[in-house]
This record gives structure tokens, sequence and C-alpha cells, in this order.
């Protein structure tokens, strides 16, 4: 897509105030995409030079804004943690080719805010918090479930920049269970619940994107049974919290929803499991 309206491209290391008309530029998936008539000015992140993902004191990671999707697959693939897994399901999540997992962005899926976002459901469901930076230079945090407020919605002041997500090691040392649905192949997904139970203290948490528009993250202090399991699902998600579009009817995600939501509880609390 030509970006007629767009009158510069600057450096993000050289810029000057923050304008009206301005926009970050990450991997530019969803900039070039569709036509942007509001922009005037793309403020390029791609030299700031920012390490992709970095391992942590506590066994945690943080995520880089500007990590590719295909630099979080091959570090995904090598983290030896029982959550790693969960970094090449939801990278697959994207059905997208090769082309745009090498520039499109963790930061750019978040800050897009899409219900079917698969960056949001992993960092939601390993219970991550953004880094955020004001055009004064100061840092606040808010974790990704509170992150994203609605379809295409999120908490981001104007001229503010995700810089990262960090992910704690707790987080990373659960078990894990992953269901994700569409209503047809290579299509968007309707429906992805992810399932993480902590080893530490036996707790268990259900985190619900896709299906939603906006992420839920539902915690247990022990496994509930299937009843208590879709009872707190339904008081949580409102009628109204069901995403409705081409890619799926909210009574649908909704039945899909609770369904995987207990293929989880099942495959995370049997007897045996590992």
């Amino acid at each position: 897509m030509d970006l007629n309206t767009v009158l510069d491209v600057c450096d993000a290391r050289r810029r000057g105030p923050w304008q009206p008309g301005d926009a970050w530029l990450g991997g530019g998936t969803y900039l070039f995409s569709e036509p942007q008539p509001r922009l005037r000015r793309l403020v390029d992140l791609s030299r700031m030079g920012w390490e992709p993902l970095r391992t942590l004191p506590d066994g945690g990671v943080r995520i880089s804004a500007t990590c590719t999707i295909a630099q979080l697959s091959r570090f995904g693939r090598t983290l030896d943690a029982p959550a790693a897994p969960l970094f090449e399901q939801c990278c697959r999540a994207f059905l997208a080719s090769f082309k745009i997992w090498n520039m499109a962005t963790v930061g750019g899926n978040l800050c897009h805010a899409l219900p079917a976002g698969p960056m949001i459901s992993l960092t939601a469901a390993l219970d991550g918090a953004c880094s955020l930076q004001a055009q004064d230079r100061s840092l606040r945090r808010v974790r990704t479930v509170g992150f994203v407020t609605g379809d295409g919605c999120k908490d981001l002041a104007e001229g503010e920049l995700l810089r990262s997500v960090t992910v704690p090691g707790r987080a990373l040392r659960c078990r894990t269970a992953f269901r994700q649905v569409s209503l047809y192949g290579l299509g968007r997904s309707g429906a992805l619940v992810i399932g993480t139970l902590d080893p530490a203290d036996g707790s268990l948490a259900l985190t619900i994107t896709a299906a939603t528009r906006r992420p839920f993250r539902l915690s247990f202090p022990q496994p509930p049974d299937q009843g208590e399991l879709r009872e707190a699902i339904v008081s949580a998600v409102a009628d109204s919290d069901w995403f409705d579009d081409i890619h799926g009817l909210p009574e649908w995600r909704r039945h899909m929803t609770l369904r995987l939501a207990e293929q989880i509880r099942r495959e995370l609390t049997q007897k045996g499991a590992r």
C-alpha cells in the first residue's frame, strides 16, 4: 500500500517533537496493509538497536517491541522451560507467510490490539507486563491483560511507545495447554484459549483471547471442577464482550471457548500429567 499522505520518514534516534499525524513504524506490516489517511510522518524504530530478547536473572524473558515473530519463534525453540512450546504455538497462530514473520513485530501485534492477536494471547497467558515510554522518557508498566482494552483499543497515550514486554520466570516454569479454533482452514482465530498450571502452588490460570474483544485471564488458587470453570467464564465474560465479525458469531465463540477451556482443564489436571 502506498501511503500517499505520508510526507516524511524519520529515524527515531533523531526525531523532533511528536506531532499530530505521527506514528511509530516497527515492522510496518499493518501500516502498509491499508490506507492510513491521518498519517503525515512515520517515526522509524528499526535502527534503535534494541536487543530482541533477553533472559533475566529470575528466569524471565524481556521481549523487545521490535522483536520479530521469526526471532521469537527461534528463541522459543531453544528456551529451556516448561512453557517454551507456547511461544511456537502462538507464533503459528498467525498463519502468516515467512515474509510477514520476518517483518511483523511483537509490539506491532500488541499495539494493533486485534482480538485475534496471538502475541496478546502469549503475553497475557504468561502474565506479561508492558513497559510504556512517554515522550518525556518516563516509564510505566501495564499488564498485557490491561493494556488491550477492546477491539483495536489499548492503554496507550498519544506519542507513548511500547518499549518491551516482560514475562516473569515463574510463568515460564508453568505447564501449559493451548487450544485454537477457526471457522475454516488457515482462517483467523475464532477462539484461542491457554491454560497454565503453576507447579509451585498448584494454581491454574485460564486466558481467553480471539473470542473476546479483550483478553480475559481467570485465576484459580486450585484447579476448578468442570462446573466451577464454566461458571467462572460465564460470570467474567459478559454477553457484550464476545466478539462478533465475519470470523465467528458470538454464540459460536462462547460455545467453543467453554469447550476448549474444559479440554485444557482436563489436560492440565489429569493424573500422571507432567
